[in-house]
């Protein structure tokens, strides 16, 4: 990424909380919105302790295991503490149409984010020795006759996160068009 600064762990969470908020009601979901903001600001709470670790640096069970830890020991002196880890398993374990929608809102703010960054021309797509995403195979399959990182992140969250005819709707409208921060 050829830019100063990037995107901060709380400007992602109103930006997720936001499009949450604008999908529920633009698209009239039946899901516990409340819930789903909560949700949302409490998974990225491991970030604060790990970073932003992208898919590829290490499995999925291996960040829910390593979050968990984290956000147990964050929450621990909390009166409610309990009922936030709740909220952070939840999300991770994706059994309810609330953490599905929050997940679908992450991945989606993500991608909007890739867009703006690559629209303004921030991603090379050339100099990336050593990046795990770029040698991913799934990655690599998706990446043939895309011509920018927008189009590959874009086509790789569709498949990866069995996203719905309105979030589809959505990503596919971003790539077709340029959007600005």
């Amino acid at each position: 990424m050829k830019k100063e600064r990037l995107e901060s762990v709380a400007e992602h969470i109103y930006g997720v909380q936001m499009l949450a908020i604008a999908m529920c009601l633009e698209y009239g979901y039946e899901i516990d919105l409340m819930k789903v903001i909560m949700m949302l600001a409490v998974h990225e709470l491991e970030e604060v302790a790990m970073g932003d670790i992208i898919p590829f640096e290490m499995s999925l069970e291996e960040k829910k295991a390593r979050g968990q830890a984290v956000v147990a020991e964050m929450l621990s002196e909390l009166q409610d503490g309990k009922k936030v880890r709740e909220l952070f398993t939840e999300y991770y374990e994706q059994r309810t149409p609330e953490a599905k929608f929050a997940k679908w809102c992450d991945k989606l703010e993500a991608d909007l984010q890739m867009k703006i960054y690559d629209d303004e021309g921030r991603v090379d797509l050339v100099e990336q020795d050593g990046n795990a995403m770029l040698a991913d195979v799934e990655v690599q399959e998706v990446a043939k006759g895309k011509q920018s990182a927008a189009e590959i992140w874009l086509e790789y969250n569709r498949q990866k996160n069995g996203y719905d005819e309105n979030f589809l709707a959505v990503s596919r409208y971003v790539e077709e068009h340029k959007i600005s921060a």
